[in-house]
């Protein structure tokens, strides 16, 4: 890569300089299965004390969402009551950009930005991850980017169990119908929660991952919100976002 055009990307990742290092070897390819709950039984997903009537519910009415079309699926997120996230939310965050884009970003929930505007990742936290598709050549109309919760948790708070369950059907669909060539997991819950792993994402970061099924691979990052909380790790960051451009 030219050097004029390589200082051009960090600075719009907001990155002041970059010191050369020996590539990291990547990591084993691990092939991580994601479970839809329409291939388990809604106890096995859920912990039994944590069940609830309108979780039940939802493992049972959203069975057949798997041959919805966009409107069709986004009319079902916006009428959703499966868990109590409708009575706090403003409205429901479906997902925005190209709706049959190769590279899919998924986050973890709307915060209060996006529940007042309808659209994921708003805010400086957008404003950034504006700046990071820019450092590999691209804009949000040519990605599609949704969240692993299509309501905002008060409080800003992290999803309950029940809650991304409620959602997961949701996204799974999403992934069908985009079929990108990569998706990009940003933070802690959406890479945990789309790998079906505890492991912090320091630990996911720098190696593939592949969906099952569409062998779809899954690049690890930062959240935007954490980069900006602790902007000594856009450099990890940057490392994450060239391994997802190769990959597209």
């Amino acid at each position: 890569m030219d050097e004029s055009v390589r200082q051009q990307y960090l600075e719009a990742m907001g990155i002041q300089s970059w010191v050369a290092r020996d590539p990291v070897p990547d990591a084993a390819t691990t092939t991580v299965d994601t479970v839809s709950p329409a291939e388990l039984p809604v106890e096995q997903l859920v912990p039994q004390e944590q069940l609830s009537a309108p979780t039940v519910q939802a493992a049972t009415q959203q069975g057949d969402i798997a041959g919805l079309d966009w409107p069709a699926l986004q009319a079902r997120v916006e009428a959703c009551r499966a868990c109590s996230l409708h009575q706090t939310s403003t409205q429901t965050v479906f997902g925005t950009g190209n709706q049959s884009a190769d590279l899919l970003i998924i986050g973890e929930a709307p915060g209060e930005d996006e529940d007042r505007q309808g659209e994921p990742f708003m805010g400086t936290a957008g404003q950034l991850l504006n700046a990071m598709l820019k450092a590999i050549g691209l804009n949000r109309s040519q990605v599609f980017i949704t969240n692993i919760l299509k309501c905002s948790p008060p409080e800003n708070r992290d999803p309950h169990v029940d809650e991304v369950r409620s959602c997961e059907p949701f996204l799974q669909r999403q992934i069908e119908l985009v079929r990108p060539k990569v998706i990009l997991a940003m933070g802690r819950v959406a890479s945990q929660n789309l790998l079906k792993t505890d492991v912090a994402v320091g630990g996911l970061r720098g190696s593939e991952h592949l969906l099952r099924g569409g062998n779809i691979p899954v690049v690890v990052t930062y959240h935007p919100a954490y980069l900006l909380r602790s902007p000594d790790q856009k450099g990890k960051a940057w490392q994450d976002l060239l391994r997802t451009k190769r990959l597209l």
